[in-house]
């Protein structure tokens, strides 16, 4: 290639890399012949002039993916340009599993790792804290002083109650999952503010079976019936549409219902479509992505947990028009 430029070998290598002193002319050559010839350089070679392996480690216990596949699409999307790549490696709950894997990706020299699981409030079984590559948490408690990334669950969920009350619902309950997940106290804590305490929090599984028997639980009380239901993720709300469908209550015209997560499998299937609220888990992975790259090149970045804004994507099954972008 650096005959084809006319340049050495040395200069050509500068010109790729955005090194070295060399006229704009000359630089641009070397790119533009590198681009015709098909030329990509050894990542070996690369990694031996940078000390860098350009590989970023993505370990999560969630091995369902429901949460960790939008979060490494995020990641890769942040990184394919600047020629990293990333490995995933499923742990579950296993901690000599963890440290296997966190063993395998030091002795790769992956140039940082990300952290993500399956919910908010615990760690991973293994301790990532002394490493000597950077560590970035998505979507999983981090340590002290680390960076961590994790979806606004109390302004998703405010997001979801105001546009009911916006549509006109007045008698809203929230079906949620367990009280012991840090999320879903955020959530109903958002849902009383809004909403005010006319109604209990159901709280049970994640399920659809639970939505389900939420809905007979709720129609059993005496008085007026709710009409509207801000469930706590999107099998919850597809249990609760098809209880109320088999009462022949409809939806939206008699109940308006909004899940979370935005879980287009579910979402998108259900009859009618879902309104739910997306965490906005790919924007999340990118933002990890990005920063564990700024750490891995010896950028300052402050630690903490940096929550991100969740979006309300509305469907048939709450009513009333979309909100303006």
């Amino acid at each position: 290639m650096a005959s084809a430029a006319g340049v050495s070998i040395s200069t050509a290598s500068k010109a790729l890399n955005d090194t070295g002193r060399m006229g704009a002319e000359t630089r641009e050559r070397v790119k533009r012949i590198a681009g015709e010839i098909g030329y990509r350089p050894n990542a070996l070679a690369r990694g031996l002039l940078s000390k860098r392996s350009f590989t970023i480690g993505l370990l999560t216990n969630d091995t369902y993916g429901r949460f960790t596949l939008p979060v490494m699409a995020g990641i890769s999307d942040a990184l394919v340009d600047h020629g990293v790549s990333v490995f995933l490696c499923a742990i579950e709950d296993d901690p000599d599993l963890a440290q296997i894997h966190v063993d395998a990706m030091l002795d790769k020299q992956v140039d940082g790792i990300i952290a993500t699981g399956k919910r908010l409030d615990r760690r991973l079984p293994v301790d990532l804290s002394n490493l000597h590559v950077p560590v970035v948490y998505a979507f999983t408690e981090g340590t002290q002083n680390s960076v961590t990334f994790r979806s606004d669950d109390e302004q998703g969920a405010r997001l979801a109650v105001e546009w009911l009350v916006k549509i006109g619902r007045r008698r809203i309950a929230h079906i949620t999952g367990p009280e012991d997940f840090f999320s879903v106290r955020e959530r109903a804590g958002a849902y009383h503010q809004v909403a005010g305490h006319r109604e209990p929090v159901l709280y049970g599984v994640w399920s659809e079976s639970w939505g389900h028997e939420a809905i007979e639980e709720l129609w059993k009380r005496p008085g007026e019936k709710p009409d509207a239901l801000f469930c706590g993720n999107d099998q919850i709300a597809r249990g609760a549409v098809d209880a109320l469908r088999e009462r022949g209550i409809k939806v939206p015209q008699d109940v308006s219902v909004i899940g979370f997560d935005n879980w287009e499998i579910v979402a998108a299937q259900t009859r009618p479509p879902l309104t739910t609220v997306d965490m906005e888990l790919k924007e999340l992975g990118r933002q990890a992505g990005l920063t564990v790259l700024a750490l891995a090149e010896g950028r300052p970045v402050e630690p903490g947990v940096r929550k991100l804004p969740c979006r309300l994507i509305v469907r048939q099954s709450c009513g009333g028009k979309p909100p303006r972008e």
